[in-house]
């Protein structure tokens, strides 16, 4: 990338669009990261606001956005089940409104546009593991349909943009990610269980714990995004990205209790309503097109965030 190509990232402050912030300043772009911080922190880029080559706006993508770039990643709706259930009419706007607003900008200005769209276009598959060709099997008024069916929607709009008015669009379908600066309270099964582990808590397991999922650390996610956005302009995507390893939440639970040395007990509650009870990414089109795979083993990339978890928070 050179030193000239200007990119916006919105939803820069969160978990991943700090990460990538981190990783494009790296590589030499120019960079606007956008955040109304209803999720994000500005913590999260403090390292940050005193390079020339980074700004941070204070701005909400459901309201249309002024300004000259190359590439838009567009990273901006909250991605945890408490944060977009909690306020689920915003969270549609924010993917559906959101997409229409970063679409009419690249329009403009003719910048190319990366939509990390996620696996739960899928919804609760009947396809094992997922492929981009599987069309899902997603339940559109359940609790999660706002996060689901304005994702789903979102990839509707960038393909429509790229049929009736030819923009350079990507789209990428991220499966749980998962590394430092994740919030500690947002539901995820990875920080829940490392965060009940260092405080001695119970370890909440939904439904059996034989319910699987694919974690793919931080660092591999960036690399794939980055390749995706890399391209040539005939790849739109949508492309799978995450680890195909797939692990039970069982597993999961006791690799965090080993490694965190936790005496944590497991407790188990009722499923939630629409948990997936599977999700493996089918990554051959990542690895035909973009020449990736992920390299980060869960065990190191659990230590990794561990490690920032025993930092932020208090036990």
């Amino acid at each position: 990338m050179n030193n000239y190509q200007r990119v916006l990232v919105t939803g820069g402050a969160g978990f991943l669009g700090s990460h990538l912030c981190d990783r494009l300043v790296k590589d030499g772009a120019e960079v606007l990261c956008v955040d109304n911080f209803y999720t994000g922190s500005r913590r999260n880029v403090d390292a940050l606001l005193g390079s020339k080559s980074f700004e941070l706006m204070r701005h909400d993508v459901c309201f249309p956005l002024y300004v000259e770039v190359d590439q838009i990643y567009n990273l901006a709706c909250p991605a945890s089940p408490i944060h977009y259930q909690f306020d689920p009419v915003q969270t549609t706007k924010t993917s559906v409104h959101g997409a229409i607003n970063m679409l009419g900008l690249a329009k403009r200005v003719k910048a190319k546009i990366l939509q990390a769209s996620t696996s739960e276009v899928y919804g609760d598959p009947e396809v094992h593991p997922q492929p981009e060709s599987y069309w899902g099997r997603v339940n559109p008024i359940g609790v999660r349909s706002c996060y689901d069916e304005g994702k789903r929607c979102a990839e509707t709009l960038f393909f429509d943009y790229w049929r009736q008015h030819r923009l350079r669009i990507k789209v990428a379908r991220i499966f749980n990610t998962y590394g430092p600066r994740m919030h500690p309270n947002d539901g995820r099964v990875v920080s829940n269980f490392i965060v009940q582990a260092l405080r001695g808590q119970d370890i909440t397991i939904y439904g059996t714990g034989e319910q699987t999922r694919s974690f793919c650390y931080v660092d591999d996610l960036l690399e794939a995004l980055v390749r995706i956005m890399d391209t040539i302009d005939d790849f739109t995507g949508p492309v799978n990205i995450g680890n195909p390893g797939e692990f039970t939440m069982l597993e999961l639970a006791e690799k965090i209790l080993r490694l965190t040395g936790s005496k944590s007990k497991l407790v188990f509650e009722p499923l939630p309503s629409d948990d997936p009870r599977q999700r493996q990414p089918d990554i051959a089109l990542a690895r035909e097109q973009l020449g990736w795979e992920p390299k980060v083993g869960l065990e190191d990339g659990l230590r990794e965030t561990i490690g920032y978890f025993r930092g932020v928070i208090e036990v």
